[in-house]
């Protein structure tokens, strides 16, 4: 409560109060709740300009941006102090919230995504075994849940800023080190529990969504068929909703996007269960499990399905 109170105080947005908290990052020291009280230059204005951007970000925001406080208290309570990447996570976001596209992206640049992705991987392995053998006897993770959720919506944010300046190719590979990072974390998938942790269910949501879509738009498209597949496959703990429109969009694209789909890794299906020759007969499998789940009523229903399964079975001569 002390830093948002002093933050209500003086007025102003938390990128010009971690001012001095990068500068003790940058020194080694661990910063403490005394050291928040700081310049009000604020970081991401200071690196953007200094790289030849022009930004919005040295206006005086008198909106406070709780969410930021929040986070900022958050990690100051687990730890006692903000590292580099998580201060550099918060700048990020507030440039992003406040529409600073390209001033966002140089403070999200800042961060050392091998290093951070290297040490969520193992944080999150060690607490999922933790879980599983309600066993207290391993070593405490490296970075805690609120951490890794924090960093990982700033490479999400990162990604959907190169999108909004049209660099889909680079936004794809920022989406999928999210993916890759949980995957290569969990092989198994997500536990059931997970979504109990923190907002990193959200995250996840978002960036599987999101990714076939930045394929597409990059012209990549069969990374979008594997990331479609991928999507459906891996056990994400995706609501119910969430998956029915991959599942739609998938077999729509399959169907009208004239790219022939490379056969389904047979490694990646479950063992006696139908894998599809072609487009086709994939899109076909889809449109019938949204039937199904419309059937006990776990989707609303939707008309659309039905004109793509006619059109489907149309044209496989079947």
């Amino acid at each position: 409560m002390r830093l948002k109170n002093w933050m209500k105080k003086w007025g102003v947005g938390i990128s010009g109060r971690l001012s001095k908290m990068m500068k003790c990052i940058r020194s080694g020291e661990q910063l403490r709740v005394d050291d928040m009280i700081a310049s009000s230059e604020s970081l991401a204005t200071r690196d953007h300009s200094a790289s030849g951007y022009s930004s919005r970000a040295g206006e005086i925001d008198t909106k406070i941006d709780n969410s930021n406080i929040e986070e900022a208290e958050s990690s100051l309570r687990e730890s006692g102090y903000l590292n580099y990447e998580e201060a550099r996570a918060l700048l990020g976001r507030l440039e992003y919230q406040k529409g600073n596209i390209e001033a966002a992206l140089h403070v999200f640049e800042g961060i050392d995504i091998a290093a951070v992705t290297s040490k969520m991987k193992v944080s999150l392995s060690r607490r999922c075994e933790q879980n599983r053998r309600r066993s207290q006897s391993d070593a405490a993770p490296t970075m805690s849940m609120h951490a890794i959720s924090l960093l990982l919506e700033a490479i999400f944010l990162k990604a959907k800023s190169l999108q909004g300046l049209g660099r889909f190719g680079e936004a794809a590979l920022s989406c999928k080190v999210i993916l890759d990072t949980v995957e290569s974390a969990l092989p198994e998938g997500l536990p059931a529990n997970f979504s109990s942790d923190c907002k990193l269910q959200e995250i996840l949501n978002k960036a599987v969504e999101l990714l076939p879509e930045l394929w597409i738009l990059a012209g990549a498209l069969q990374e979008a068929i594997l990331s479609y597949r991928r999507a459906l496959l891996y056990h994400w703990n995706l609501e119910t909703e969430t998956k029915a429109k991959i599942e739609k969009e998938f077999a729509t694209f399959l169907l009208y996007s004239g790219t022939e789909a490379s056969a389904p890794n047979l490694r990646s299906q479950m063992e006696g269960s139908f894998v599809p020759r072609n487009n086709i007969e994939e899109a076909v499998l889809l449109l019938l499990i949204l039937l199904r789940k419309f059937a006990y009523r776990r989707i609303g229903w939707d008309p659309t399905i039905i004109d793509h399964l006619s059109f489907a079975l149309s044209v496989s001569g079947n």
